[in-house]
Formats: C-alpha cells, structure tokens, sequence
C-alpha cells in the first residue's frame, strides 16, 4: 500500500507541475507581464504629456508678456514721438501769441494772424494738448516751474500770483511744465 501512496503521491505533485505549464498559467503570467509593461509605458507617456504641456504653458505666458510689453512700448513710443514735436511746436505758439498781443495798424493781417492762431490752437486740441492752469492755483512742482517768488500780492501764500511761460500737458503726460511766480 505504501507504494500505492508513493505513486499517488508521486502522481499529485506531476499533475501540479503539469498544471503549472499548462498555456492557462502560461497566460496568466504573460498578461500580468504585459499588463505591468502597459502600465509603465502609459506612465511614461503621462509624464511626457505633463511635461508638453508644461512647456506649452510656458511658452504661452512668454508669448502673452512679449505680446504686452510690445504694445505698451509701441504706445510709449508713439506718445514719446507726440511729446517731441508738440515740445518743438510750442515756442511757434508762444510766438504767436506775443505776435497777437503787438500793435498792429492793419486790421485785415491782424484778423488773419487770429484765424491762424486759432487754426494752430485747434490743431493741439485734437492733438489733446492741453494749458496747465496756473494762475491763481496752488502751486505744484510736478507742473510748476517757480523762478521767483513775490511779496505783497492779492494771491494767498503758495499761490502762483504771475506766469512767465504757458505749461503744456500732452494727454497726462507732462510736455513743459509753467514758469510762474509764487506768493509769499
């Protein structure tokens, strides 16, 4: 009997060892094995995704920071322009205005000078160029230019009491700020 144990015995272990190779286990391992290679492959390509897209967002804040410092320089430097040439206009215009104030015996070229001068003083309107107000108002040394200082006038102290020189503001940019007399 013993030997029939021996053989049976014998007999379990070769048909577990047979079960162990048959293609149903065989399968199992490989598609465990292929399942773990897909899973590392789609990890990998994950993390590549991420990285593309990192790189994407990135370029993309660079793109939209270059595409706003161009347009804040191209404002800058076409207000800078306009600042240069109205700067180079204004002495034409105080000219014009002392040329006004002369004495002129012929009405008809005095009424031309004025029709000039009003042309002119359209043209720096839409231009938006503005007259810094000074006299009367307090004064401001971000538009002021104060070249002398006065005693005993009706104006309050700290006060523009004289102006000397029109200021000019090109939009809210300053183009030549206002010589003026200041109250003590």
């Amino acid at each position: 009997m013993e030997k029939n144990e021996n053989i049976s015995e014998e007999l379990d272990e070769l048909e577990e060892e047979l079960c162990e190779d048959t293609p149903e286990a065989l399968d199992e391992d490989d598609a465990a094995s292929e399942y773990n290679d897909s899973a590392a492959q789609f990890a990998d390509m994950e993390e590549a995704l991420a990285e593309a897209n990192d790189k994407y967002l990135r370029l993309f804040a660079e793109y939209d920071n270059y595409r706003k410092r161009t347009a804040k320089e191209k404002t800058e430097t076409y207000q800078n322009a306009s600042v240069q040439c109205v700067e180079k206009l204004l002495p034409v215009l105080d000219s014009f205005e002392r040329s006004l104030e002369a004495e002129c015996g012929d009405e008809n070229f005095k009424n031309g000078m004025n029709m000039i001068y009003n042309q002119f003083r359209n043209f720096l309107t839409q231009m938006n160029v503005s007259e810094i107000e000074a006299l009367g108002a307090e004064f401001d040394p971000n538009v002021h230019n104060a070249i002398q200082q006065q005693d005993g006038t009706d104006y309050e102290s700290n006060h523009v009491c004289a102006v000397f020189q029109k200021g000019y503001m090109l939009g809210d940019k300053l183009v030549r700020p206002a010589m003026v007399a200041v109250a003590v």
